[in-house]
């Protein structure tokens, strides 16, 4: 499972560009995971604007995730679904769900970190690393050290969201993520392609020099 650049869809910030549009611009930019996310869309239409991402994905061999909305997930054909604090539970969601479903949840401390990944969560979202205005309900940026502490504590894939961008990536990496999740910094930009393979080539960088510097740590 790569999650490396993990892109979350948003029409309000999008400038006109539909989720659809949004998924495969970002596929050709370099995503590897897509999150499918619409807060006031109704069933119906969110599973038929899933199929259509899925289509993108698959050909693309990059990963779809529903936000929120398991029903939608699964009717679409989306490789998963990724659960807030207050959503169904996981072991609830991953009983109704096909096997192979991947489940994702975001998480603001390493107790409820801790408690997804012993609930059988595939990967956690840390949220928010930073203040951020793409989420309102996001609250402050937990910082850095949160990311420290939950890799520490939990052996999952850490995706780092809120407030990630380009000029923090580095630093996101090396604490410890092992991917990061964006909206405005990739879906908010005039050129998406663009901006998602800056970001991409950024991560690609700093997990180089992760690499690096743990290989000369061992030769110490």
């Amino acid at each position: 499972m790569r999650l490396d650049l993990y892109i979350v869809t948003d029409e309000s910030i999008s400038a006109g560009v539909s989720h659809v549009e949004i998924a495969r611009l970002a596929v050709e930019g370099g995503a590897d995971a897509i999150q499918l996310r619409d807060k006031v869309c109704g069933n119906r239409d969110l599973i038929k604007t899933g199929r259509e991402i899925s289509r993108i994905t698959r050909k693309a061999k990059a990963l779809f995730i529903v936000n929120d909305r398991l029903d939608a997930a699964i009717a679409c054909g989306a490789d998963g679904v990724h659960l807030g604090q207050g959503d169904i539970r996981i072991d609830t969601a991953r009983q109704l769900s096909p096997p192979g479903f991947i489940i994702g949840v975001s998480v603001g401390t390493v107790e409820e970190a801790e408690a997804a990944v012993d609930s059988g969560a595939d990967y956690v979202a840390v949220s928010p690393v930073f203040d951020t205005r793409s989420k309102d309900d996001a609250g402050p940026g937990r910082g850095l050290s949160l990311i420290r502490a939950v890799r520490n504590r939990t052996p999952v894939p850490i995706v780092a969201i809120g407030g990630v961008d380009g000029s923090n990536v580095r630093e996101v990496i090396g604490a410890g993520a092992d991917g990061i999740a964006v909206i405005s910094a990739v879906v908010g930009k005039p050129d998406i392609v663009q901006a998602a393979r800056d970001l991409k080539n950024l991560i690609r960088m700093s997990k180089m020099s992760v690499e690096k510097n743990d290989k000369n740590n061992k030769l110490l």
